[in-house]
């Protein structure tokens, strides 16, 4: 028997002689290599654990689909430091300042908005809110970056392979899996202990797996057109990577009614994404008639436009009840399913990857009991729902903005005197206007909504709260601004430490994740450290432990631990490998470490 990096070519066990040859063994089979599956490979490799990523397409995504990747989801990177890789090919600074609507994008300008942690007044609750910065970083640029690490840490990847179908093994002893290789046209049965369907927004696997799905009314389709065309003679003055043409006092062909031209590289790659008319028909166009249409909401004729490739896609409100079912656990547009406002899709994908991959990890390593597991889904369907939700609201608040500038009515004479409106010294007039600073209120609201990004909480058994008191209400708009708090189920909020000897400035963020549990604690907890100990040793869960405060292993740099930990000197913040807080303790008692011991036990859902 041939064994490699966890992959060999005999049964579930290895040992069974009446085992097609054709059949292989691996512990992780993950099904999709976008955002999803490629981030939940790299961090199963965090945790030693290797596998087989597979993806029916011959290569990584070709077109850039998802872009702005926001802090949640770049601190999840950084746990396993290829945040610089992404930072050193995404696209940051004044590039994303802003989002505007013109007549084109050489024309006239209706309105802009600050974006992305750009409005000045917002700066400094990013820079509070975490130590990574948000990013543009395509999907083409950030699964090779994900598919090389996890092939250098020990998965396998093969391409041109496609899923057809599975069979749970009795007793949840594993699933067979029965691939099609497009390249020999053979199909083959991987036996793992887990699949994992990342496989996008139409995922049989999720068919297969029969988990009722929540839909309500999707909003049509739009066209995606990725094109070549030099701007930068442009962009002086029009700094952002969100431009949204709408062009009232012109004739438009009911496919491609209004434009938003989303800047891939600055400033000659873009992605042209054009909305149909209400009811228009669904039908290929010639890459002639795009083209006519690109240009007139570029407005400069004499700009080439060289098109790369051009997809359709529905923009869909579409939510799994469920994430999974057996030892199958789906994750991504698999189990959400919404337009691109916001920027939440690879970033929701990516932190669906983050909570899977360590309780996955911990349940083989016998270090938690399998109803960890439970609570994978538990913690993130509501997210999930809440990203679909909060997105097509956004694509709902965009069209108010369609209204007020006109472009609603049915002719261009109406839609002219609609525009028009704006512009008159007159009750209307003045209605008008202030309906449009509403109408971009909401769309700041939505490119600066810190909370949804970064105020989820979590209520399941991996989460200990029953001695916590009741959950802190929010004092101000909970999907625009981020609400730091040690409570169990939140994040760990970030603070900046360092040694008492000035050093570089280090992040909790930087102590905790790295496939351990952490506890921080401060002046008069030093019996948190055998406590720590002790648990390690008894439940082999690998436990850090740091001191923050005055001449501690690390110094509350800004005081702001102090003011945010919400626990005395002497208590204690146990956080899991995935940035969550597990629980908390006031201060050190002497029953303290049975209170440690018990309380793990209950996360890990250990007897």
């Amino acid at each position: 028997m041939s064994e490699t990096n966890g992959i060999n070519e005999k049964g579930f066990n290895g040992t069974d002689a009446n085992e097609s040859a054709a059949d292989v063994h691996t512990d992780y089979l993950i099904v999709g290599t976008g955002p999803a599956g490629a981030s939940l490979a790299c961090f199963l490799t965090q945790h030693g654990l290797t596998g087989l990523i597979v993806s029916q397409d011959p290569s990584n995504a070709d077109t850039p689909r998802a872009h702005i990747t926001n802090m949640a989801a770049i601190d999840c990177l950084r746990d396993i430091g290829v945040d610089k890789e992404c930072y050193q090919v995404g696209t940051a600074g004044d590039t994303m300042i802003h989002t505007r609507w013109s007549n084109s994008m050489a024309g006239e300008e209706y309105a802009r908005i600050y974006s992305w942690g750009n409005d000045p007044k917002r700066k400094g609750d990013y820079e509070l809110a975490s130590p990574s910065d948000p990013l543009d970083l395509p999907q083409t640029l950030l699964e090779p970056i994900l598919i090389r690490y996890a092939t250098l840490n020990g998965f396998k990847c093969r391409w041109d392979t496609k899923f057809v179908s599975f069979v749970q093994e009795p007793d949840g002893k594993g699933v067979t899996t029965t691939l099609h290789d497009k390249v020999t046209g053979q199909d083959y049965r991987v036996r793992s202990r887990y699949l994992f369907g990342a496989d996008g927004a139409r995922s049989p696997i999720m068919r297969q797996l029969e988990i009722p799905m929540i839909k309500r009314p999707d909003q049509g389709y739009a066209i995606n057109i990725l094109m070549e065309a030099d701007m930068a003679h442009l962009m002086e003055n029009r700094m952002g990577n969100l431009h949204w043409l709408l062009t009232p006092d012109k004739e438009h062909p009911d496919y491609a009614w209004i434009g938003c031209i989303r800047m891939v590289k600055p400033w000659y790659e873009w992605l042209c994404i054009i909305f149909p008319a209400f009811g228009a028909e669904r039908k290929e166009r010639s890459p002639a008639e795009y083209i006519k249409r690109v240009h007139e909401f570029i407005g400069d004729d004499t700009i080439e436009v060289k098109i790369k490739g051009i997809s359709t896609w529905m923009i869909n409100e579409t939510a799994a009840e469920a994430y999974s079912k057996g030892n199958v656990y789906c994750l991504g547009d698999a189990v959400h399913r919404h337009p691109p406002n916001h920027g939440l899709g690879s970033n929701t994908c990516i932190q669906d990857s983050h909570n899977l991959a360590w309780k996955i990890a911990f349940v083989d390593k016998g270090i938690a009991g399998n109803e960890l597991l439970d609570s994978y889904s538990i913690e993130r369907q509501p997210v999930g729902l809440d990203v679909v939700t909060q997105a097509n609201a956004s694509l709902r608040n965009h069209k108010k903005i369609w209204e007020v500038l006109g472009n609603m009515e049915p002719t261009v004479a109406a839609r002219v005197e609609a525009f028009n409106i704006l512009k008159e010294d007159s009750e209307r007039g003045r209605k008008r206007r202030a309906d449009l600073q509403v109408a971009l209120r909401l769309i700041n609201r939505e490119e600066h909504g810190l909370g949804i990004e970064m105020n989820q909480r979590y209520t399941s058994s991996a989460v200990h709260k029953s001695d916590q008191g009741p959950q802190p209400t929010f004092d101000s708009d909970p999907l625009e601004h981020y609400h730091p708090t040690t409570y169990p189920g939140a994040r760990v909020p970030h603070v900046w430490l360092s040694r008492t000897v000035p050093s570089k400035a280090i992040s909790t963020y930087d102590l905790a994740g790295k496939a351990h549990f952490t506890l921080f604690t401060g002046i008069g907890g030093d019996g948190w450290r055998a406590a720590a100990k002790k648990v390690s040793s008894e439940l082999g869960v690998p436990f850090e432990v740091y001191s923050i405060g005055f001449r501690q292993e690390y110094e509350d740099r800004y005081l702001d631990w102090a003011k945010i930990r919400d626990v005395a000197d002497s208590g204690c913040v146990v956080v899991r490998p995935d940035f969550f807080v597990a629980w908390r303790s006031q201060e050190w008692e002497s029953d303290s470490p049975e209170k440690l011991l018990a309380v793990m036990k209950s996360v890990l859902s250990r007897s």
